[in-house]
């Protein structure tokens, strides 16, 4: 799940990795390259064959592009929280991302923006 692969990701980089493999899903896939585009990794990778598929991950030189400092996640499995696209707010004045899930794709709450169209707002990142 998205939630594991991003709390990875933010202790590689505290931990100063160079990359980091994980489990495969296609959401995962989708958030991982979101990041790629707004530079918080330098990209990832699809590797393996079905059964045993996996992403790998290749983070940003240490002082070199984004890192992530912290992630709060507005949906979880318990309670889903969906929004239309006039309500979707700046994370952290602009220094921040929002993530969102919506019937188009996952893109960042921008995008959802400029495309007009809401959906389930999955986490905020800076």
């Amino acid at each position: 799940m998205y939630t594991d692969l991003l709390i990875k990701i933010k202790n590689a980089q505290q931990a100063r990795k160079d990359s980091l493999k994980t489990y495969y899903s296609k959401m995962d896939l989708a958030i991982a390259e979101i990041l790629t585009r707004n530079k918080y990794i330098k990209s990832v990778e699809k590797k393996g064959r079905l059964p045993k598929r996996v992403l790998e991950i290749f983070l940003n030189e240490p002082g070199k592009g984004k890192a992530i400092q912290d992630v709060r996640f507005i949906s979880i499995p318990s309670r889903r929280i969906y929004t239309k696209y006039k309500d979707l707010k700046s994370v952290k004045q602009g220094f921040g991302m929002g993530i969102i899930s919506t019937p188009k794709g996952v893109m960042t709450t921008k995008e959802a923006k400029k495309q007009k169209v809401g959906g389930q707002i999955l986490l905020e990142i800076w």
